[in-house]
């Protein structure tokens, strides 16, 4: 006998429902101009310590913000061990949980993966980490079916690309690796006072920067410490442009207030703050309209130098060209970011 239509209507709903449960639909991701104006025109992977300075959520959020770069993960890094930021185990797990928290706030929660790297560092220069991120960089970078170039942009250490690198080192030619971290170059700028000789984000993890820049060939944009210190935000632009816009602002805000006030007590941090990982989003998202490329921002091209066991740079005359930015326009960078939580909270 035929079935019923009902029956089978009925059969085919329910068989509708168990695919979508066991395939969630996309969130539908933020567009602020809505309109479909901006399209993707690069794919980026986010590599941040979250769960340490805020600078690294207010990197995500214009990121998150700014439709031409598609993101394609949120990686969760960890710190450097008793920096004062996360002194827990987990600083990779937690990394990951506060890009969840930020995600939600902009309802996207599930949008986009989130993945926990590492929470410890390499042991030498030799061996890779093993992690879900590192699985995940490897595959996007050997995807056949995109021409949309790949970027990953790390605002911390290197354990998740440097891991990636070593374990399957073609995908060296197929990413861009744009790294807020090093110190000043000599020829370059001068360090600033009372400065560390080893500067923070690669002190994170000394032995992936050796593998970045002594063992790989991947091209490489750094904004090393003279040029990511001029990403400075007032405090009278957080209050006024960034703490009335809405949840986001107010949660921006509050992050960078918490710290703010648990650091008075050791130094005196005056009006302004380094939002240091913005930077990120003004070499990807904010490249020019024509021959696309950070064309407003400051280049030199110089020989990769080596990285010693100290974290100290050492020449190499035969190391490949290296992009290291001097000079960024945070001008475009911060009126960007501005105009954007304007449009949001709207």
């Amino acid at each position: 006998m035929p079935k019923h239509p009902t029956t089978s209507l009925t059969s085919t709903l329910f068989i509708i429902v168990l695919f979508l449960a066991a395939f969630p639909l996309r969130a539908q991701r933020v567009n602020v101009f809505k309109n479909n104006l901006v399209q993707p025109r690069m794919r980026v992977i986010v590599d941040n310590d979250f769960s340490g300075d805020p600078d690294g959520l207010f990197q995500l959020a214009h990121q998150l913000l700014s439709p031409s770069a598609e993101i394609r993960a949120i990686i969760g890094s960890h710190l450097k061990p008793g920096d004062g930021f996360d002194n827990s185990k987990t600083q990779a797990d937690n990394a990951a949980g506060k890009a969840r928290e930020l995600l939600k706030i902009l309802n996207m929660d599930g949008s986009i993966p989130v993945i926990a790297g590492s929470n410890v560092g390499m042991t030498n220069d030799s061996t890779p980490v093993k992690s879900k991120a590192v699985d995940f960089i490897i595959s996007e970078a050997m995807r056949t079916d995109t021409k949309l170039p790949l970027y990953v942009v790390c605002g911390a250490g290197l354990t998740e690309i440097a891991s990636a690198l070593l374990t399957e080192p073609a995908i060296a030619s197929r990413i861009t690796l744009i790294w807020i971290g090093g110190p000043e170059h000599p020829t370059l700028a001068v360090p600033p006072p009372n400065f560390t000789p080893l500067e923070y984000n690669l002190g994170i993890d000394i032995n992936a920067g050796r593998v970045v820049f002594n063992k790989s060939s991947i091209a490489l944009w750094q904004i090393p410490r003279n040029a990511y210190r001029q990403a400075l935000l007032p405090y009278s632009e957080l209050l006024v442009k960034v703490k009335t816009k809405g949840r986001l602002g107010e949660y921006l805000t509050t992050a960078l207030e918490a710290l703010m006030g648990r650091i008075s007590k050791y130094v005196n941090v005056g009006e302004t703050y380094i939002l240091g990982d913005s930077p990120l989003v003004l070499l990807t998202a904010l490249q020019s309209s024509f021959e696309a490329d950070p064309s407003s921002s400051h280049y030199a091209l110089i020989n990769a130098p080596n990285i010693t066991e100290q974290g100290l740079y050492q020449y190499n005359p035969k190391g490949r060209n290296i992009r290291v930015y001097d000079s960024l326009d945070v001008q475009l960078m911060f009126n960007d970011f501005f105009a954007k939580l304007e449009l949001l909270y709207r």
